[in-house]
Parts: structure tokens; C-alpha cells; sequence
């Protein structure tokens, strides 16, 4: 068991690190191309896209991994009785979305400029729920290969679409290239899904009674997406509500438009990036986690459960630290390598140290599903969420400007982090 779960990090691992490095290639190239101001706008509409990928995916990605690690269903019929819920879902907020699309940009995010880009997300979302679906049966089964292929093609696809699309859509404005960065995810989610399917058994013999929903299966696949969901949906509504407070706070203190798209950019689009850059390492420590802790605590072994999640803990950590005192000690040398400027240097140093805790949330949220408490992390996301957003709205009240969003973020990392690790301290202890 233990071998298996080191087995699938490191795999994770070895895919996570490329990942990661197209990504942040990625993240270069649009940044250099649509500079501070592009890179605001895109930063302003990524909550509204990320926000609604978790509501078209109801958590079912997860608890499809889940219950096909405890092998004890039939997988076929589990996939086609629900599938038909998330193509309900799917369908409702494509329409939801473009008939909203207008009050969003102009009322909400009080930005015109990216009425394109929350039109396109309407398009992209059920081309990313099919991914997420089909990953969720290789992560019951513990296979990872597949998962890291599908993730390396799926980013090599987007860095070659935006380095060869982008140069010919940015003469037509800002709006249309951000709206050609959201709308790229559809080819690239496209490739990723076909290499997921190569690696699926040839010989899979699909049934009459495959095909008929299981409402046992049903109920419980929402026993688990349900709270699963409800955490991410809180966590996702803030970073949804965040740029539109903010705005509306230093609009308020007479901030203006382009100022606050400019700084909200180099915050969440330089800074931040940069400062979690090591975070495909506990992304896949905790995708790893999940199957094995399932069975682990399944046949109630407490104590290579606590083991298990120390180890993801120490390791994350381990990662953690040497490059956060990197970037506290020279913040200026990584900005200048990756974005061609060193704009965000003096936020890096403030956030960095405080950032460090949340390399070991993704391993602590995977720990609380595996054992069946999902329902701490959803607390865990309500408590931090408000906290966030209560900064955000008091902060400007006290005449604190763009430093309130470094405040919040802060705040909510420590705050979230500490209730996680006292929630899954006593629980083990109970248990053993």
C-alpha cells in the first residue's frame, strides 16, 4: 500500500513538475504578450471562469475516484448514472451564462472590456467537465500515468495556440485577446480527454444494464460531491466576489479603473503564481492521497493513516521552505527571469512567508475526503472565505487601499490552515 501511494507521487510528481513548467511558460508568454493591463482583465474574469467549472462539475470527479477505489461497484454503471445529471448541469449554466454574460462584465465587474471573455467560458465549460470525468477513473484505479500524459498534452496543445494565436488576435483589442486565451482551453481540453481514452482497456463491453441509472449509485456519489462542492463553491464564490468588492472599494476611495486592473494583475498574475510555483508538488501529493487513505482507513489502519499524512505534510514542507526564503532573500532575480520586469517585488516579500502554509492545505483537504469528512473542508473554505471577503470590504473603510487583498489573502491562509490542522489532529486521536 505504501509503496503504491510512493509509487503514484512520484509519477505525480515527475508530471506535476512538467506540468508546472508549461504552465509557468504559459503564464510568461501571455503575460509578456497582453502585458499588465491584459493580464488585469484576464486576472478579473478567472474567478467568474473558475467559479462555474466548479459548479459544472458538482464534485463528481471526485467521488467517482473515490468510489471506484473501493472497488466495489460496478464502474460502468456508476459513470452512466450520473452522467446524465452533469449533462443537465452542463447545459444550464452554458444558457445561464450567456443570457448573464452582460450584467456580469458591466454591472458586476464593472468592466466592459471582458463582456467576450465571460461569453466564452459558456462554451469551454462542458469540454472541461469531460476531462475532469474521465481523469476521475484512472484516479479510482490509481493509475496516474494516463493523467500526467493528458495533463503534458493538454498544456503543450494551449502554449502552442496562444504562441501562434495570439499575435494575430491582439490588433483587435485586449478584450478579444483575453477572450482567445479562455476559448483556447476548448481545443486543449479536447486532446487532453482523446490521449485519456487511448489508455482505457481495449476491450470494454458496454451493456443494457451499464446504461441504466443506479439510484443507490446516485446518492452515493452525492453523499460526497455534495460536500465537496459546497467547499469548493464557497471558496470559488469568494474569489468570484473578490475583484468585484475590491473594485468597487477603491473605486470608492477614488482609485481609478485601469490602476486597479493594473496592480489586481501583478497581485494574482505575477505574484502569487510565483510565490505557489511549487505547488504541483503538494497537488500531487494530494492526488495521490486520496485512494490510498481510502483504504487505509477502510480497514482501520489508524496508524499508517497518521504516517501517511504527516509524510505528505513533511514533504510538502520540505519543498516549501528552501524556495520561500528564495524568494523573501531576492524576489527581484525570479521576476526579472520569468516576466522581464521586477513590478510586485515588495508584495512578494510580504506574502511569501505567510504562502508557505498553503502549500500544505491541498494534502490536509485530500486527508479530510479520504476519510469521509468532507464536511470539515467545507467549514474550512466557509471560515476562510469570510474572512477574506470581510477584509476586503472593511479594509478600503479604513482607508486601506490594494494592500487589503494582501491582508485577506494572508489572513485566510493562516486562519484556514490552523482550523485543518486541529480538526484532523483530533479526529485521528479519537480514532486511534
Amino acid at each position: 500500500m505504501k509503496e503504491k501511494f510512493i509509487k503514484s507521487t512520484v509519477i505525480l510528481l515527475i508530471g506535476g513538475l512538467a506540468t508546472k513548467v508549461l504552465g509557468m511558460i504559459i503564464k510568461i508568454v501571455i503575460a509578456r504578450e497582453i502585458g499588465a493591463e491584459g493580464l488585469g482583465l484576464y486576472m478579473l474574469v478567472l474567478p467568474t471562469f473558475l467559479l462555474l467549472i466548479n459548479i459544472s462539475q458538482f464534485g463528481f470527479p471526485l467521488s467517482l475516484a473515490k468510489l471506484i477505489s473501493e472497488e466495489k461497484r460496478n464502474t460502468k454503471n456508476l459513470f452512466f448514472s450520473i452522467l446524465p445529471i452533469i449533462i443537465l448541469i452542463n447545459i444550464g449554466i452554458a444558457i445561464a451564462l450567456i443570457l448573464l454574460a452582460p450584467l456580469i462584465s458591466k454591472h458586476l465587474l464593472h468592466n466592459q472590456d471582458i463582456y467576450l471573455s465571460v461569453l466564452s467560458i459558456a462554451f469551454v465549460i462542458p469540454f472541461t467537465t469531460l476531462s475532469s470525468i474521465a481523469r476521475s477513473y484512472f484516479f479510482g484505479h490509481e493509475r496516474m500515468f494516463p493523467h500526467v500524459c493528458s495533463n503534458i498534452t493538454e498544456d503543450i496543445i494551449r502554449l502552442l495556440i496562444i504562441k501562434l494565436g495570439i499575435a494575430k488576435v491582439i490588433p483587435l483589442g485586449l478584450n478579444y485577446a483575453v477572450a482567445f486565451l479562455i476559448i483556447s482551453n476548448i481545443i486543449s481540453e479536447i486532446a487532453s480527454t482523446c490521449i485519456l481514452f487511448l489508455f482505457l482497456p481495449k476491450k470494454i463491453k458496454i451493456t443494457k444494464a451499464d446504461l441504466y441509472p443506479n439510484k443507490k449509485y446516485i446518492k452515493e456519489s452525492l453523499k460526497i460531491s455534495i460536500p465537496t462542492t459546497s467547499s469548493r463553491l464557497i471558496g470559488s464564490i469568494g474569489m468570484f466576489l473578490e475583484p468585484i468588492i475590491l473594485t468597487q472599494s477603491l473605486l470608492n476611495l477614488g482609485y481609478q479603473t485601469k490602476t486597479i486592473v493594473k496592480e489586481y494583475g501583478i497581485i494574482t498574475g505575477y505574484v502569487l503564481p510565483l510565490i505557489l510555483l511549487p505547488s504541483f508538488f503538494t497537488l500531487a501529493i494530494s492526488q495521490a492521497l486520496l485512494p490510498s487513505l481510502t483504504k487505509q482507513y477502510k480497514i482501520g489502519n489508524i496508524k499508517n493513516t497518521k504516517k501517511t499524512i504527516s509524510l505528505a505534510i513533511i514533504l510538502s514542507l520540505a519543498i516549501g521552505i528552501p524556495f520561500t526564503l528564495l524568494l523573501v532573500i531576492n524576489p527581484k532575480v525570479f521576476l526579472k527571469i520569468l516576466y522581464h520586469t521586477t513590478t510586485g517585488s515588495h508584495y512578494i516579500r510580504i506574502m511569501a512567508p505567510i504562502c508557505l502554509l498553503q502549500y500544505i492545505q491541498a494534502p490536509l483537504s485530500s486527508s479530510f475526503d479520504a476519510l469521509g469528512k468532507s464536511k470539515v473542508n467545507l467549514w474550512s473554505s466557509l471560515l476562510g472565505t469570510t474572512i477574506r471577503i470581510s477584509i476586503l470590504y472593511l479594509g478600503p473603510l479604513f482607508k486601506i487601499g490594494i494592500e487589503s487583498l494582501l491582508l485577506s489573502i494572508s489572513l485566510n491562509i493562516l486562519i484556514t490552515t490552523i482550523y485543518q490542522l486541529i480538526k484532523i489532529n483530533l479526529y485521528l486521536s479519537k480514532q486511534y
